[in-house]
Formats: structure tokens, sequence, C-alpha cells
């Protein structure tokens, strides 16, 4: 039975990498007909000049150190604290089967919802902004975690019970590392889900820096191929951020990769 080749990184890459030059020569396209107003909606290449010249602009890099720092921190907290409690209701089902149907409830609810209750209990726009990150990135490490503890293998950890191993021994020599691709794929999720949230809070609770502020001080200038050109760039991080994070799960965890391969 034949199996279908599976695809490199470069042919995604170069795959990916067509697609969006075929999109941007669309958009482009249509504005040249002048079906769409350039004084409504800015052509793509002029959007693209203004992102260039974004990318020297000292105050717009201060923006985006401003929203990866924020991005950064909630990150940091939401790891420290969703990973372990992952691993706790994986490891004690009875809490899981209890915890459940809060998870449940908590987890639906979207971020921007909880931003007046935020600014309400931090002052500080940056505090407000942070917490909301780490409010919704620890779903999909928790989620990621609680998963990949359902995946160890059973007789493993029986072989290890066997031979006198106890339970923190066995989530140390086999339950993390079986998990640990899993948390990956969590982090990775919860990447782009950290800049999405910092950018949308950044244009609805505002603040002095941040991309999503610089966005909604072009927007009330009605410069709007800098408006365009500080989403694209938004856009455009959180692509390289997933493809980093990708490059370094895979190489990390090849062995993970190679198994689910071969089933």
């Amino acid at each position: 039975m034949k199996t279908r080749a599976l695809l490199t990184p470069q042919d995604r890459f170069l795959l990916g990498a067509v697609g969006a030059g075929g999109c941007a020569v669309l958009v482009e396209g249509v504005s040249l007909t002048g079906l769409v107003d350039p004084g409504m909606l800015p052509r793509f290449s002029t959007v693209v000049v203004k992102g260039a010249e974004l990318a020297v602009d000292p105050d717009f890099l201060g923006h985006v150190g401003a929203t990866w720092a924020a991005c950064g921190i909630g990150l940091f907290i939401a790891v420290c604290a969703a990973v372990p409690a992952g691993l706790l209701l994986g490891s004690v089902p009875g809490l899981e089967r209890a915890l459940r149907p809060l998870l449940e409830f908590l987890r639906p609810i979207p971020p921007l919802s909880l931003a007046p209750l935020a600014t309400f209990l931090w002052a500080e726009n940056q505090d407000a902004k942070i917490a909301l990150i780490v409010f919704a990135c620890s779903w999909p490490l928790l989620i990621n975690t609680l998963y990949g503890l359902m995946e160890v293998d059973p007789l493993a950890k029986e072989t290890l019970r066997s031979f006198g191993f106890g339970p923190l021994r066995i989530l140390y020599h086999v339950s993390l590392p079986s998990t640990a691709p899993f948390i990956a794929t969590g982090l990775r999720i919860a990447v782009s889900v950290s800049l999405a949230v910092a950018v949308s809070v950044e244009l609805v609770v505002g603040g002095v820096d941040g991309i999503g502020t610089f966005i909604a001080q072009e927007g009330s200038a009605n410069i709007r191929d800098g408006m365009l050109a500080g989403a694209l760039w938004a856009g455009a991080l959180g692509l390289a951020a997933n493809m980093v994070c990708d490059a370094v799960g895979r190489h990390l965890f090849q062995w993970h990769r190679s198994r689910t391969e071969r089933t």
C-alpha cells in the first residue's frame, strides 16, 4: 500500500509564500481596476510601502516592543499556572471531574468581555492587558496538557509502578516527557492568541503604547495606509512567532513526530 508523501517544511513554506503572493497580486489587481476607491481603501502596494517605512520607525518599534513585552509576561505566567494545573487535574481524575463543569463554563468566555473588569481591578492598562492574556492563553495550555496525559502509555506507567516507583517519579519519568509535545502545541497556539488578545485590548481599552494603540491613533487621524500597515505587521509578527515555535517544536520533539507519522 503506497503512502502519501509528506511535505517538508521548505515545501510548506514555499506553498504558503506562493499562496500569500497570489492573494496580494489579486488584491492589488482589484485596486488597479478602479472597483475600489483608493481614498477609501489604499492599495496593497501602498500599505506594503508604509509597512516597510514602519520597520525603521523608532516610535512604531517601541509600540511593537510594548506589545511583545505584555505577551511575553502573560505567556510566562500562563505557562507557570496552566501546565502544573493540567498535570494535577490529569493525574487526579476525581478532581478533574469535579472541576470540569467550572472549566467548561469559563473557557468560552471571550477575553475582551472581561476587559471592563480587568481595568477596574488593575489601574495600569499594561497590567490589565497582561491579566487578559493570561486568561486567554491558559486554556490551550491547560487543555493540551490534559489531552497529553490521556495519551500516556498505561503500560509504561504500570511497568514503573511494578518496580516500586511512586506517583511523582512516574509523572517525572513517563507522564511529563510524553506530554511535553502536547504542551508545546498548546504553547504555539497560546503565542498567537496572546498577540491577538494584546492588540485587541490595546484597541478597545486604549493606552499609551502597543500595536493596537498605534492602529487606533492612525485611524483617529484618518491615516488609512498606516492603520492597515499596523494590522499587517500584527499578522506578520504572529505568523513569524508561530513558525518559530513550530520549528523549535519539530526539532525538540522529532521522536514524537516520527512516531505519529508511523501511526
